[in-house]
């Protein structure tokens, strides 16, 4: 049994902002707990970009209670005025005794500074209280504060020999209903979803989240180099979700003219003949696009891994074999000679999920550095 300290009173705080996940936007997930007397007498998360955070919604509930408590937070509690007032002042306001903080917030107008508010005006702070769990919860938010780009996850479920699709094209369905569904709760948390656009003549998939309960729909986004994907197809036509098209500026003008009229945004990047994917990043993470989940073929999972573009993989395998030289496999890129230069998953988690297993982790490349990373995608 476990006893109840630090450690217990934020594991609550982190399993309430656990559930916002995709809720928030650009914004992290955060939770907060209140303790008076040994009691709980506030919960808060942050819901919503632009709505009160996480410590507000936990220190209402409180009310009288807040003052000489003691506040569990997830994240650094702001300094500054962004769409809401500074969750540091408030804490101050409430006379709250204690500030326990899992991590310090990597936001550069935050950064310690909310921290450093709280102490100069004689609130005691303990930090790195189950560190590890809040940094890893963050990690999209983290990578989008720090470096304007999006976090980038790639899914793939595959037959045992690594096959994506037979060698016809069929791929329905290789993972059981159970992948399935937790791979649409993985759409539900991130802002984008990304498909080439063989996928998209393949397939004609809707990319949109369909769990039992409502879920949030991601921007759909088709890597497009020469704007093949007909303007019938669902993604472009169903109007289900924000879509946006990566195309080169080689693509047909009449074509970019046609999905602009149904409210589709072409974004060129690059010259050609195929889209420069790193710019693509960048001009997602400049529409405020801070983590996308890529559910694509192997040409795009491979042009993005071989990049270095990739910070986790996540992987469905079913217990199915269907060889064929011609089945397409999961990552599709040029190769390494020796088995020492192989990228790597480190942080690695396995997880069985009925007679599927899923294997989830972050890619580590190989200290040799590929002659041209700068190579492209064929979709």
């Amino acid at each position: 049994m476990q006893t109840i300290g630090d450690e217990y009173y934020m594991e609550l705080a982190l399993q309430m902002a656990e559930r916002a996940q995709g809720q928030t936007g650009i914004n992290p997930v955060v939770g907060a707990v209140v303790v008076k007397d040994g009691a709980v007498v506030g919960l808060g998360a942050h819901l919503k970009r632009g709505t009160p955070h996480a410590e507000v919604h936990a220190l209402r509930m409180a009310g009288p209670l807040a003052e000489g408590s003691t506040v569990y937070v997830t994240l650094e509690p702001c300094s500054h005025y962004g769409m809401t007032p500074p969750c540091a002042e408030r804490l101050i306001e409430d006379k709250v005794a204690r500030v326990v903080v899992a991590t310090e917030d990597p936001n550069p107008q935050v950064a310690g500074r909310g921290i450093g508010l709280l102490r100069q005006n004689g609130i005691e702070v303990t930090t790195g209280v189950l560190r590890d769990r809040a940094v890893a919860l963050n990690r999209k938010f983290i990578k989008y504060i720090t470096t304007g780009l999006p976090y980038v996850t790639i899914k793939t479920a595959s037959t045992l020999d690594g096959k994506i699709a037979t060698k016809t094209g069929d791929s329905k369905w290789i993972s059981n209903e159970a992948s399935r569904e937790i791979v649409h709760t993985m759409r539900h948390r991130h802002q984008g979803i990304m498909v080439g656009s063989g996928t998209v003549l393949a397939d004609d998939p809707q990319l949109t989240t369909r769990l039992a309960v409502p879920g949030l729909d991601p921007v759909r986004i088709i890597v497009d180099s020469t704007l093949r994907v007909p303007v019938a197809s669902r993604v472009l036509s169903d109007g289900a979700a924000p879509t946006l098209v990566l195309t080169t500026e080689m693509a047909d003008r009449a074509k970019m003219a046609v999905l602009a009229e149904r409210g589709i945004e072409v974004i060129p990047c690059g010259a050609g003949p195929h889209v420069d994917l790193q710019l693509a990043l960048q001009r997602l993470g400049e529409r405020e696009i801070s983590s996308v989940l890529v559910e694509g073929g192997g040409r795009l999972n491979g042009s993005l891994l071989e990049k270095r573009l990739v910070d986790e993989i996540v992987l469905f395998f079913a217990p199915k074999l269907i060889g064929g030289g011609e089945a397409p496999g999961s990552f599709i890129f040029s190769g390494y000679e020796k088995m020492s230069e192989a990228v790597t998953l480190t942080s690695v988690e396995v997880e069985t999920i009925g007679d599927n297993v899923c294997i989830q982790g972050r890619p580590v490349w190989p200290e040799k550095e590929q002659a041209d990373i700068q190579g492209s995608t064929e979709a």
